[in-house]
């Protein structure tokens, strides 16, 4: 499981959170150890976007329990074939414009019904590596109003996993020093995603 920020202002955050596994576990015990690593390393790393006067009480991040129906694997990228440029200018949560391009689109079934979303690259040498914001209807309640990430990374064979369980907030939400691209409309979900982080539960 990887996942890498795109909400800084050099490439990628330096800790991807990489977390490898060598025994045979469960699909949710391994989710359940990588937001354990991804704790442990908010709490106390380099690259923490937790300010740094806040990490000693720092208590987790709070979740969604593990959804495997929330799981997509063998997903192909499919060309755009929307209405908006392929080559744009994706707004960042500081005013910002950084270069973006619609890679292509990812389809999968929520609810009964056909969605899609649209997955981004950034001109960062990324090669295959896939962005795919989301906002969907737990957005500005349950989850950060401006939306979530995925970040993708191919199979050997050239398909992908789109894992909603991975789904994390933008650093942006933590502290605003830092840059966070906003959600395209395009992708914009009409269902509860109910999966990965959430916002802290209100009483």
């Amino acid at each position: 499981m990887t996942e890498h920020e795109h909400d800084h202002d050099h490439d990628h955050d330096d800790h991807d959170h990489e977390h490898q596994h060598h025994e045979h576990i469960s699909y949710a015990d391994a989710v359940t150890r990588f937001r354990a690593d991804k704790d442990d390393y908010y709490r106390s790393g380099a690259h923490s976007p937790i300010p740094v006067e806040q990490r000693e009480t720092f208590e987790g991040l709070p979740y969604y329990a593990v959804d495997e129906s929330l799981v997509f694997d063998d997903r192909r990228l499919e060309p755009y074939t929307g209405d908006e440029p392929e080559n744009f200018e994706i707004p960042t949560s500081d005013g910002r414009l950084r270069p973006a391009h619609r890679a292509g689109i990812l389809r999968f079934d929520v609810g009964g019904e056909p969605r899609q979303l649209t997955a981004y690259t950034f001109n960062e040498g990324d090669g295959e590596s896939l962005f795919v914001p989301f906002l969907d209807a737990t957005s500005g309640k349950e989850t950060y109003g401006a939306g979530r990430y995925l970040d993708l990374e191919p199979e050997e064979d050239g398909s992908y996993t789109l894992d909603f369980n991975l789904a994390y907030h933008p650093s942006c939400v933590y502290d605003p020093k830092y840059s966070c691209p906003l959600t395209p409309a395009e992708n914009r979900l009409p269902v509860k995603i109910e999966a990965g982080e959430r916002l802290p539960a209100t009483a």
